[in-house]
């Protein structure tokens, strides 16, 4: 038999050629690393999603935060799943930033995705990825101490100034139990904007 020869399959009979036995190859590869990735993936390091409580960033206790623990200010907080306590906290692109505002201050799409004036955006700011945790008491805005780019969180963290390309991620919250409570993932891209 020739080197491209077809093959009979000791299993089933069919006619087989080196290209089938390659491509079935790599099927079967990247079956196996997709399963092995899923398999390997942490729970901390997924996204925020539907349903997970907020806890603060640092906290001695796992206690879901509810608006009355939201300062005036901001304060820095991680998603949660409820169910078993797993705080998402294995990426720095989870951490969130919860504003407490006078609902009345609000402008519409933000207010629809705040609870009880509670807002959330990604701490991360787009510019060089640097961490939002700057308040501006006087303005009630964002600020970025790397490179001073400004946020406005009453109008979707739109861009008031600095080099930021983009305004930071809205994560929309509702309040269950007393909680606040991820309504929705990230609108808009977290992280660093591509160059």
């Amino acid at each position: 038999m020739g080197a491209n020869a077809p093959a009979r399959c000791c299993a089933c009979g069919d006619q087989t050629t080196r290209r089938n036995i390659l491509a079935l190859g790599t099927l079967l590869g990247s079956a196996l690393a997709c399963g092995i990735t899923r398999a390997l993936a942490d729970p901390a390091d997924e996204r925020p999603k539907e349903g997970d409580q907020l806890v603060a960033v640092g906290a001695a206790e796992l206690v879901a935060l509810s608006p009355g623990d939201i300062p005036a200010s901001q304060i820095l907080a991680w998603p949660m799943e409820p169910d078993g306590n797993i705080v998402r906290n294995g990426s720095r692109l989870n951490k969130i930033l919860l504003v407490r505002l006078d609902p009345a201050t609000i402008a519409g799409p933000t207010r629809e995705r705040s609870a009880d004036g509670v807002v959330a955006y990604s701490a991360i700011c787009p510019h060089a990825g640097c961490e939002v945790d700057g308040w501006v008491a006087e303005q009630r805005i964002l600020e970025c101490p790397c490179h001073n780019s400004r946020y406005d969180p009453r109008d979707a963290a739109a861009i008031i100034d600095g080099p930021t390309p983009r305004a930071l991620a809205a994560l929309p919250l509702k309040i269950i139990n007393g909680k606040l409570t991820v309504a929705q993932p990230f609108i808009g891209r977290v992280g660093i904007a591509p160059a």
